[in-house]
């Protein structure tokens, strides 16, 4: 289980206005500031959302209360796994995360923790996992898991990420296996129901990532990564989040049929989705008006998304409990 990469970066620490930078490498590590360190490589806020898309297609696809075991099981194999993709991309993004204001506080860039070590906790990580998905889960999950981390860190980390506008559209793929590793681990095989939810988060990624792309645009502008607001202007963007979130929010709806939900699932579906267009289509109209971040606030949009994939998959777990 993974995770397609930019948006993690909203759960760094941010220095203070007024508070003096520490220069890389300058403070003496306490065994507190290297747990912290090994943590923080991780991503903890990514896990936490990685595992809300996985646990309700648990509910989803069991049509009421999971194994708990079987829950805990995956519930762990799939944080070792995404807290592996998240140290990977660290230690290969080390020298322009030193770079990067958000970023620069990060463990290698502060010099906590060393590449070396970082890898190979990386690749323990990725180990555990895949025995804890495979004798505790099933090897299809286990498979959908190394598959996943593969895809974030060979194809969106190491090959589009700094080449291309589309690294996070297809980067993204990586964060959507979650929903299809809740699936199989209830059910054991693949069905078009977790692919129409895969599609869901699929879709979700761009208009997320973008708007906190949005917001450090400058950060990805200095360091030569071709993010969409680094190469074009915000009201494209902007253009381009309102459209790829109507697409989202149609295949959000496909869920009622395919999988014979209850109507609690589409009622709130359709709730939140035109709550998410609103704030797509202010941004965007925001955007056309000025170029100044201060004027488009981009953070909006992307907290707002956050909310919306969280309460949309309730509403996938909540669906078979209520609506029977």
């Amino acid at each position: 289980m993974s995770h397609a990469g930019p948006h993690a970066a909203a759960s760094d620490r941010q220095p203070t206005p007024g508070e003096p930078e520490t220069p890389a490498g300058s403070e003496e590590s306490t065994w507190r500031d290297v747990v912290a360190a090994y943590v923080g490589l991780t991503k903890p806020r990514v896990i936490e959302l990685l595992l809300l898309t996985t646990v309700p297609v648990m509910f989803f696809a069991e049509r009421g209360i999971p194994e708990l075991g079987r829950v805990a099981a995956t519930v762990v194999g799939g944080a070792l796994s995404a807290g592996s993709a998240s140290a990977y991309n660290c230690v290969y993004d080390r020298d322009i995360d030193e770079q990067m204001r958000r970023t620069r506080r990060r463990a290698l860039p502060r010099h906590i923790v060393s590449p070396v070590s970082a890898l190979v906790f990386a690749t323990v990580l990725a180990v555990l996992s895949t025995v804890v998905l495979a004798l505790w889960v099933n090897w299809l999950s286990a498979v959908l898991s190394v598959l996943a981390n593969a895809f974030y860190v060979l194809v969106y980390t190491m090959l589009l990420k700094r080449r291309t506008t589309q690294n996070i559209v297809w980067g993204g793929l990586a964060g959507c296996f979650p929903a299809l590793i809740g699936w199989t681990a209830v059910t054991g095989e693949l069905a078009w129901t977790p692919v129409v939810l895969f599609l869901v988060v699929f879709f979700w990624t761009p208009p997320h990532t973008w708007a906190l792309a949005l917001r450090y645009r400058e950060d990805y502008r200095n360091v030569d990564v071709p993010m969409l607001p680094v190469v074009k202007p915000a009201a494209e963007v902007g253009r381009q989040v309102v459209a790829y979130s109507w697409v989202m929010v149609a295949t959000s709806l496909l869920l009622w049929p395919v999988a014979g939900t209850s109507l609690v699932y589409p009622v709130a579906a359709a709730a939140l989705g035109v709550v998410f267009l609103v704030e797509a289509h202010r941004m965007w109209r925001r955007a056309r008006g000025s170029d100044a971040l201060a004027d488009i606030n981009p953070m909006r949009l992307f907290h707002a998304s956050n909310l919306y994939l969280s309460l949309l998959f309730v509403a996938v777990a909540l669906d078979p409990l209520l609506g029977r």
